[in-house]
């Protein structure tokens, strides 16, 4: 009877560190569930937001299809995007199809940088 006392208490002891070592690891398991899938989610879709929120007519936009056209006009949820050299192509769209914005500012900034950078590999370098 006293081993059986014994190996009772000790099942007692190990069960209760079990418990806690499950829980950890649950947490542990839940933890990088967040830190994998849901906390990047949320940083892209903030980022998302704030993309449709800066959007103006005049702006270069790659709709998701691959497409690229100008914003002529918005809604609160639609932008009327001027595809080609044609005027006549204008087509209503959801903001949501919108993957890229290009500001008219920003164009000429990448053309200089460009244009300088394509001048200092023209030059020869002097003794």
């Amino acid at each position: 009877m006293n081993t059986h006392m014994i190996l009772s208490e000790g099942a007692a002891v190990g069960g209760g560190s079990g418990a806690i070592f499950m829980i950890g690891y649950v947490a542990f398991l839940l933890l990088i569930v967040y830190f994998l899938f849901i906390k990047p989610s949320k940083k892209q879709r903030k980022e998302q937001e704030e993309l449709m929120s800066s959007i103006k007519p005049g702006d270069t936009i790659m709709t998701t299809s691959g497409f690229y056209g100008t914003v002529i006009g918005m809604d609160d949820d639609t932008v009327i995007v001027e595809f080609g050299n044609n005027k006549n192509c204008r087509i209503p769209m959801h903001k949501k199809a919108i993957a890229e914005v290009e500001k008219p500012e920003e164009a000429v900034k990448e053309d200089a940088e460009e244009e300088k950078s394509s001048k200092k590999i023209g030059k020869k370098k002097e003794n």
